[in-house]
């Protein structure tokens, strides 16, 4: 007779845990039985009081439970790229369900909240039933392999990360024409680096095999092997998870929606989609990264504003000339790995010459911005001495051959890009004149 694995084992008990929790909650919310409004600590008083201190008891046995079920997901099935991003999410799904419960608590129910509640606990359900199911059937497969938490952290590609984070901190500063509240700007920041690190993370799992024939990717740690697949697939979808969360909960609705489009965006669109069909893949992709600044404008507006599409259409006007000047540098790369960048299907001299008409449109957009009045001289002066030190660069691409002034090209870009938002953080703090 074989034997019941314990991971079955464990889920099983905290399947009946879950279901006193839900069951408890359901009646009490029915009966508006629950009388406390503080959290985490509740003193009973009456019936009342001591079913919500039964309720909150079970969250944490289960809790307790949750965190075993991962131990052993993440130490015997690192390989299994079903169970392990399942026994992953189920614990970023329950630790979602208390947070929102508790904000519930302390908000008096905002529909929004509400809604995330209940589709949070038919998530959680279907996960564990799912996962319940499948560990029957899956057999323990320990790695020796060392895990290295520095391979997580790079796999997150922190100084892309890093760069998205000033374009929603400048999308902030520009719509509230102020430094925001620190605590909004620590949820927005934190959310919207969850959210760009799992979507990266997402992406390198999805080009893993591409990434093992290229150069420049070929040592980073899901291609070499140091991360496993499964781990990468359940390290990215926590991330994301957790940062619609955070962002729901903490900043607002429109933030969390737009970081989400974000993340779809990149994942589906991009990575599946378009990456390896067409040679528009990053003109139409970088939309995707045009949407952290939208991020933090909503994030202290509530809602989005015509400037605010002003900063996406400069991200996505500065996208293209960015990373062809990288691609004429990685020409060989790309052509080995199968992926149609425009240097291998229509030739580097052609890249080039696109390289300089953009620039031109970017360039244009951002000294637009100021004769509108959406921003002040500040930025305008700034705009000025950054586009023409850009021009010369994308110049120097369109008329010199070799890779040294593409190369340039792609770095002085990036530099422009954090100048810029920083010019118009400086600028947004200042009267408009």
């Amino acid at each position: 007779m074989r034997r019941i694995p314990i991971l079955s084992l464990r889920l099983l008990l905290l399947g009946l845990v879950t279901l006193a929790i839900t069951l408890l909650g359901r009646w009490a919310t029915l009966h508006q039985a629950f009388s406390c409004t503080t959290w985490p600590l509740c003193w009973p008083q009456g019936g009342k009081g001591w079913l919500d201190l039964l309720h909150r008891g079970l969250v944490l046995l289960a809790l307790l439970l949750l965190g075993d079920v991962l131990r052993r997901a993440w130490r015997d099935y690192r390989q299994d790229e079903t169970l392990l991003p399942l026994a992953t999410l189920l614990g970023v799904l329950f630790g979602g369900q208390v947070l929102i419960g508790a904000l519930l608590v302390q908000r008096g129910n905002p529909l929004h909240l509400l809604v995330l509640h209940a589709l949070t606990m038919f998530a959680l359900w279907a996960d564990l039933l799912i996962l319940a199911w499948l560990s029957l059937s899956r057999s323990p497969q320990p790695l020796s392999q060392p895990r290295r938490w520095q391979d997580f952290f790079m796999l997150t590609k922190p100084l892309i990360v890093g760069l998205l984070l000033i374009t929603t901190l400048g999308g902030m500063v520009a719509g509230a024409r102020a430094w925001p509240r620190p605590t909004l700007m620590f949820w927005t920041l934190l959310g919207g680096a969850l959210a760009a690190g799992g979507s990266g993370v997402i992406n390198q799992y999805i080009d893993r095999e591409i990434d093992r024939h290229m150069q420049r990717t070929a040592r980073r740690p899901l291609a070499a092997g140091r991360i496993t697949p499964a781990e990468a697939l359940a390290f990215g979808l926590a991330l994301c998870l957790i940062s619609y969360y955070l962002l729901a909960g903490f900043v607002n609705l429109t933030a969390a929606l737009l970081s989400l489009a974000g993340i779809l965006y990149y994942v589906f669109l991009y990575s599946i989609v378009l990456k390896r069909r067409t040679v528009q893949n990053i003109v139409i992709g970088g939309g995707a990264g045009a949407i952290p600044p939208l991020v933090g404008w909503a994030a202290v507006t509530g809602s989005l504003d015509w400037p605010a599409f002003f900063l996406f259409l400069i991200i996505f006007l500065w996208t293209p000339p960015h990373f062809w000047a990288l691609s004429i540098v990685r020409r060989k790369d790309y052509e080995r790995a199968g992926v149609p960048m425009l240097p291998v299907v229509r030739g580097e001299q052609e890249t080039r010459r696109q390289i300089w008409l953009y620039t031109i449109v970017l360039v244009a957009v951002t000294w637009l911005m100021r004769p509108l009045g959406i921003a002040g001289n500040v930025y305008f002066f700034s705009a000025i001495v950054l586009g023409i030190w850009l021009l010369t660069g994308a110049w120097r691409v369109w008329r010199r051959a070799g890779n040294k002034v593409a190369w340039q090209m792609y770095r002085w870009s990036s530099m422009y890009l954090f100048f810029l938002f920083l010019a118009l953080m400086m600028d947004r703090m200042m009267p408009i004149p």
